[in-house]
Parts: C-alpha cells; sequence; structure tokens
C-alpha cells in the first residue's frame, strides 16, 4: 500500500477544492466592480490592494475550512466519497493540519493588516468552520445554516468594508444563503450512508429522504416568496429580469427534487445548486 507523503500538488488542489476557492474569489470582486461600483474602473479594482488582500484573505480561511472538514471526515468519506480521498492516503493527516493552522493565521493576518473589522469577521469565520467540521455538522440544519451563513457572508463583507447598496448587495447574499442551504441539505441526502454509520444526526438521517425532500420544497418557495418582497418593498425593478430567471432554474430543480430518490440523483442536485449559484454570479453583471 501506497504511503501518504508530506506534498503532493494534485493532491492539495483536491483538498482546498480550489474550483470552490475561485468562486468566491470571482463572487468578491463581481460583488465590487458590478453591486459596489463605479468609484473605481474594473481595472483600479482588480488591482486594489485592499481588495485583493480581502479575497485572499478570504479564501485562505475558506481553504483551511475545507480542510478541517477533511481532516475529520477522513473515515465517514471512505464510505461516501472513497476516490476524493486524500489525507491518510496521499497526504499526511498531521501535515494537513498544521497546513489549516498556517492558512488561518496568515488569513488574520492579512485580514488584520486592512480592517480590525474583516479581522473579526474572519477569525469568527475560522471557528465557525472549525466548530462545523467537529461538531455542527452531525447535528440537524445547525451545520447546513452555518455553511450558508459563511457564503453569504462573503458577499456581505465585501459591502461591509467598501461601502455601496446595502439592500441590493443583500439580495444577492440571500440568493447565495438559500441555495448555499438546499443544496448543504441535499449533499446530507447523498452522504447519509456514511454520516449514518458513523453517528451523525442530520435531516435525512431523523426525517427520512421523503420528509427532507418536502422541507426543501417549502424551503424554495419561502425563498421565492423573500425574494418577491425584497425586490417590491425596495423597488428594485432591475432585479426582476435575474429573478425570472432564477424562478425558471428553482421551478427545474423542484421538478428534478420530486423524482429523484437515489444517490446518483441527489449527486446531480448537488452540481446543479452549483450551476444555479454560477447563474447567480453572472446575473451580477447583467444588473
Amino acid at each position: 500500500m501506497k504511503q501518504p507523503v508530506h506534498f503532493s500538488f494534485p493532491a492539495v488542489i483536491k483538498l482546498i477544492r480550489l474550483g470552490n476557492l475561485v468562486m468566491i474569489v470571482c463572487s468578491q470582486y463581481l460583488v465590487r466592480i458590478f453591486l459596489i461600483g463605479p468609484k473605481e474602473s474594473w481595472r483600479e479594482v482588480l488591482l486594489n490592494p485592499h481588495m485583493l488582500t480581502l479575497s485572499l484573505s478570504t479564501a485562505m480561511v475558506a481553504a483551511a475550512g475545507y480542510i478541517i472538514n477533511d481532516y475529520y471526515d477522513v473515515k465517514i468519506d471512505t464510505i461516501n466519497k472513497p476516490s476524493r480521498v486524500v489525507l491518510g492516503q496521499v497526504i499526511k493527516r498531521r501535515v494537513a493540519l498544521w497546513g489549516h493552522i498556517l492558512l488561518n493565521a496568515a488569513a488574520l493576518s492579512m485580514a488584520f493588516a486592512i480592517s480590525p473589522i474583516i479581522f473579526i469577521i474572519h477569525f469568527l469565520a475560522g471557528f465557525l468552520l472549525w466548530l462545523y467540521s467537529n461538531r455542527l455538522k452531525r447535528m440537524a440544519l445547525w451545520g447546513n445554516l452555518s455553511i450558508a451563513l459563511l457564503t453569504s457572508m462573503a458577499m456581505l463583507e465585501v459591502q461591509l468594508y467598501f461601502g455601496g447598496p446595502f439592500t441590493l448587495v443583500f439580495s444577492f447574499a440571500l440568493f447565495a444563503f438559500f441555495i448555499s442551504l438546499i443544496r448543504e441539505i441535499v449533499k446530507d441526502i447523498e452522504d447519509r450512508k456514511g454520516d449514518k454509520a458513523f453517528g451523525c444526526r442530520t435531516l435525512p438521517i431523523i426525517w427520512g429522504i421523503r420528509k427532507t425532500k418536502r422541507f426543501l420544497f417549502w424551503l424554495t418557495l419561502a425563498y421565492i416568496i423573500i425574494v418577491v418582497l425584497i425586490i417590491y418593498k425596495a423597488s428594485l425593478t432591475h432585479l426582476w429580469l435575474f429573478f425570472i430567471l432564477v424562478l425558471i432554474l428553482l421551478i427545474a430543480f423542484l421538478v428534478q427534487l420530486v423524482r429523484s430518490d437515489t444517490t446518483r440523483h441527489f449527486a446531480r442536485l448537488s452540481w446543479y445548486c452549483k450551476l444555479i449559484m454560477l447563474v447567480g454570479l453572472i446575473g451580477m453583471m447583467l444588473i
């Protein structure tokens, strides 16, 4: 059997979920350029050292979170996603733990350099990601809510630091919150076999698949109603085209949700949620 090593570049890329980190950075830059603008040109925003530091710090906190999550979930992932297990097979767990610590330390140093508020946000985010990996993800709904909150906070912190139209940024942050929450619950359904084997108490394990699917259905409808109210009350009429596109995708999601009953089906739904999130990012450029 091949022994784990101290470093493997392909394994590190897999461990830190590079694609997800790129999406986080892109979402922050899109918020800054298209929602907050137009104080600077997009070229000036790309070269702004404060914006670069903020995004790198956010990405490092997220990367550290992915590492500590895999550190605690090696045995569960061996059942749920054996082909994706890196720690203990390719990279030593001790090395990964040091990577988690160093990434958090670098992220907090960068955050403190630009703003005490951003430092506090990233410190709390790092702690919440550790708590999620160690405890919350094994509890019904709490783990899902914590990840959804952190996803939306990545957008809101840009507005908090640079200013700009809060309601507009909040509308997209709310979109990120609900889509992330829905996806996390779908992933719990997909991973229920391994989670159950190690005593996790996620919604699909407590309620069963049918009741969890019903909860997802009503959660999606609640998001639709909330967005309609925000757009109407805040007079954000320019968001209607974006909302109609998202509504079509959410209806398609609900249709597929009703039909889904296997692990493969729910894996496809999880990917579909990522697609909806990508559409949301593109929607910022059309505002």
